[in-house]
């Protein structure tokens, strides 16, 4: 008889959205006159912007001809739109990232769930608390993670770098990191950094991603870095890449998406940088894995994707992104400042669309989800499914209607 992986087995509970998904399905449900605002998962509301929608009908109209009819994709993806990543994203950055460098893919959360596969079992992984659910499931997945405490929520194997209001939110070298075991000075091999940041809206100032990229190098480490969230970055001192910082190009792999700079989250698409220079202890390059891995498992994302992707940096695209990027920063400004007025603990919001806000009187995650469920019916994201630090906290997203964010807030406030 078949047996399943176990690895699989370990996966406390279910993914945290699934989980608020039925607990918002169950109360609507039994509630059907209640009006549900939710401002919880990170899904954009505003329509995809006039120059997308023209790229695409365009596209479409391209598929309908013999000869301009396109079938599977590239590996890499095709080049109209690697080179316009390379000219319009990296090259106004002082960053030296050649197009085949850059693998387009149907979205940042799928490479940020599979890049762990082209790395052995054994490495060690250091993640920021509270933290993307993905890197670590993914990782339990692939069996490099030990064993799980439920009564602390933590992995034995994975190096935990707390990230608190006492050190603004942002990890610390993990020169002494802590596990879920307690032991310390342990060297990670993979280190996820996430900024700005997913759940808790931090930034990182170029100073200090420089010192993370002095570290990764000096220690053979790999950073894999998550900048989803870049085109929100207000502020001048913190970076839009990591290959903004010296010495990038041996030790970091940055992932980018399309669904929260550009709507794309029904659409799909996202890209993946690796540069040729990364090299393990044997002299194999990332690049030529992840090729490896993308041209077996991959077949593309679809040609009419891709050319929307393209409209998005053409000086139409920009200026309508832009001014979605600025409304929904609208919204995360008033949810901070309301929240502030009512007297909560709050942070995030200035350069980044999510908000993150301690729970009052104590109440757990979870207890605040259901309270601000019932008495509000207003959705969000509780702290403790990002990781251990995040109980005691909260995560709202600026990714609703104006007009329903307004509402929510107002709501809150009254309780």
């Amino acid at each position: 008889m078949f047996k399943v992986n176990q690895d699989y087995l370990k996966l406390p509970g279910s993914y945290l959205f699934s989980e608020i998904a039925k607990r918002v399905k169950e109360y609507s449900e039994a509630n059907p006159e209640k009006k549900i605002i939710r401002l919880g998962i990170g899904d954009v509301t505003q329509p995809l912007c006039p120059a997308v929608i023209k790229a695409l009908h365009s596209a479409v109209d391209e598929m309908a001809e013999a000869d301009t009819f396109k079938g599977y994709a590239p590996d890499l993806g095709y080049e109209f739109l690697r080179s316009t990543i390379a000219d319009k994203v990296y090259k106004p950055l002082g960053a030296d990232i050649d197009k085949d460098e850059i693998f387009v893919s149907d979205g940042a959360k799928s490479d940020s769930g599979n890049i762990q596969e082209i790395f052995d079992r054994d490495v060690k992984i250091a993640v920021c608390d509270p933290v993307y659910p993905v890197y670590v499931d993914t990782n339990v997945m692939a069996g490099r993670t030990g064993t799980y405490d439920a009564a602390t929520g933590l992995w034995s194997d994975v190096i935990y770098m707390p990230c608190t209001a006492e050190n603004g939110y942002a990890p610390e070298l993990p020169v002494n990191g802590r596990d879920g075991l307690g032991k310390d000075n342990r060297v990670p091999d993979i280190i996820y950094l996430c900024f700005p940041n997913n759940p808790t809206g931090a930034t990182i100032t170029k100073d200090a991603l420089q010192d993370w990229v002095d570290y990764a190098n000096r220690i053979g480490a790999v950073i894999i870095y998550d900048a989803a969230y870049e085109a929100y970055i207000s502020e001048e001192d913190v970076p839009h890449s990591i290959y903004e910082m010296r010495g990038a190009r041996t030790c970091a792999i940055e992932i980018r998406s399309f669904s929260k700079n550009a709507g794309f989250t029904g659409t799909r698409l996202g890209y993946t940088v690796i540069p040729k220079d990364i090299k393990d202890s044997d002299g194999n390059t990332l690049h030529a894995l992840w090729a490896r891995r993308h041209g077996t498992k991959f077949n593309g994302a679809p040609y009419i994707v891709q050319k929307a992707g393209e409209a998005v940096f053409s000086e139409e695209g920009q200026r309508e992104t832009n001014e979605q990027i600025a409304y929904y920063m609208k919204n995360a400004a008033y949810i901070l400042d309301g929240l502030k007025s009512a007297g909560y603990t709050v942070s995030g919001g200035v350069n980044a669309p999510y908000i993150w806000l301690r729970t009052p009187d104590r109440m757990s995650s979870w207890d605040f989800f259901d309270y601000l469920l019932k008495e509000a019916n207003v959705v969000g994201t509780p702290g403790s499914g990002f990781g251990p630090s995040g109980e005691g906290h909260f995560r709202l997203t600026a990714f609703g209607s104006y007009e329903n964010t307004v509402e929510a807030i107002d709501r809150i406030k009254k309780l």
